[in-house]
């Protein structure tokens, strides 16, 4: 978008921007896949092609079923898109605040453009401050609401800015999904956890010349590794403040 929310503004980049990104990604030589493609090479050894390169897109912003699903195409680049059903269901109550959503109803057209589509809760909810029961129904709902309007199982999840634990973890497997995605700011790799899947988040302050060095392997650490101090005693932080407040929007 070129006037998005302020909400959403640090994680929003011009069609231009978007445009030269792609076809940095496009230059270096990468192979796009899915994550779908990714979790069989973790979990079976299934072969990737050389220098693969995984796009994820999440929540179902209005541009991803057009624009940007095109911009995708064009260039015979497969992502993979989290969707947040809640946020993309009409009349539905959701965490994310206001912004141009798409609707439940185009989520097939995502597979016709060639993106995979994965689950991103109902509400967008911080998943490791949840009691289990409201976990389980965040994991759940989203999943069956997505597989009734595609017609086929819905295997992979995104936990909402990337916020999980081993507990959501396991009721992520529990719940019938085979992957999940994180965050942690880093490259993936060939021991990356299958549940805790590493990406990068591409803010508007970013440049080509970004993307450039993380197509080379570069500019980031690589996943795995332990959750460091900070991250703990955030969550622990986050844990206390939903006990007193209710859920909060992951973001």
């Amino acid at each position: 978008m070129e006037d998005p929310p302020e909400w959403i503004a640090e994680f929003t980049v011009s069609p231009k921007e978007f445009a030269s990104q792609l076809d940095a990604i496009v230059a270096s030589g990468r192979t796009a896949i899915t994550v779908g493609t990714l979790v069989a090479h973790l979990a079976a050894g299934t072969p990737l092609p050389p220098r693969p390169v995984v796009l994820t897109f999440d929540d179902g912003f209005a541009d991803l079923v057009g624009p940007t699903a095109e911009a995708l195409a064009s260039r015979d680049l497969p992502s993979t898109a989290y969707l947040t059903t809640g946020a993309i269901t009409p009349g539905r109550p959701c965490l994310l605040p206001p912004a141009p959503m798409m609707t439940l109803a185009q989520t097939p057209r995502l597979e016709q453009y060639g993106m995979e589509v994965g689950g991103h809760t109902v509400t967008h909810p911080q998943l490791d401050t949840l009691a289990p029961s409201a976990l389980r129904r965040e994991l759940r709902d989203s999943k069956v609401a997505l597989e009734d309007v595609l017609g086929h199982e819905v295997r992979h999840l995104a936990y909402p800015h990337g916020y999980n634990s081993p507990a959501v973890r396991r009721a992520a497997a529990a719940a019938g999904y085979t992957s999940a995605v994180a965050v942690r700011h880093a490259l993936s790799s060939e021991k990356d956890e299958v549940f805790r899947i590493a990406r990068l988040i591409l803010r508007r302050s970013h440049t080509v010349a970004d993307v450039e060095q993380w197509m080379e392997g570069h500019g980031a650490k690589a996943a795995p590794y332990p959750d460091s101090l900070p991250t703990i005693g955030w969550r622990m932080y986050r844990r206390t403040r939903t006990l007193l407040k209710g859920p909060g929007f992951a973001g």
